[in-house]
């Protein structure tokens, strides 16, 4: 590690370091007029027990961005292993995400039933840092699937850890 990186050495060396840290893969997902909104994201934590909430960080640029600060609710689908199919639709250049995947309607947003868990929120807040914007949500509806584990995505490639041992 050099401590007179350029910025340009300090994007590049985090970008290639964030490629190896193994992340679960989110379909973050709204409602905008009526019409669905969704993107794949890997910035997603848990904020609060009390009052239970999540924070999603979303690129401005991002087809997600604007929909999900205008609307009231949003999800968040933990993708399952077996979504693999689900998450290289949303990735693709298609006019309709969800055309593939068992999606129902849960408080006016696209919840996936198949998901590992799902958490259905109400916007509570936004602040924009940098490239993106963090938006936190408290929880108003979630499930959980025990029998799926989660998708995972390490060095651009979607790692399957179904054969991982359940404690």
């Amino acid at each position: 590690m050099s401590e007179s990186q350029t910025h340009e050495e300090l994007l590049l060396a985090f970008r290639n370091a964030m490629r190896h840290v193994a992340a679960t893969v989110y379909a973050v997902t709204t409602r905008d007029g009526g019409q669905p909104f969704g993107i794949l994201a890997t910035a997603v934590s848990s904020l609060s027990f009390d009052p239970p909430s999540l924070l999603v960080c979303i690129n401005r640029t991002a087809s997600l961005h604007d929909p999900l600060l205008r609307a009231e609710r949003f999800a968040v689908n933990v993708l399952a292993a077996g979504n693999r199919d689900v998450a290289e639709h949303f990735m693709a250049a298609t006019p309709d995400r969800f055309a593939l995947g068992d999606w129902e309607d849960v408080h006016g947003v696209p919840v996936l039933a198949s998901a590992q868990s799902s958490f259905v929120c109400t916007t509570a807040g936004s602040h924009e840092f940098g490239t993106h914007t963090v938006v936190i949500g408290t929880l108003v509806a979630a499930q959980h699937r025990i029998d799926a584990k989660p998708l995972t995505y390490f060095d651009r490639h979607y790692i399957d850890i179904s054969e991982a041992p359940r404690q």
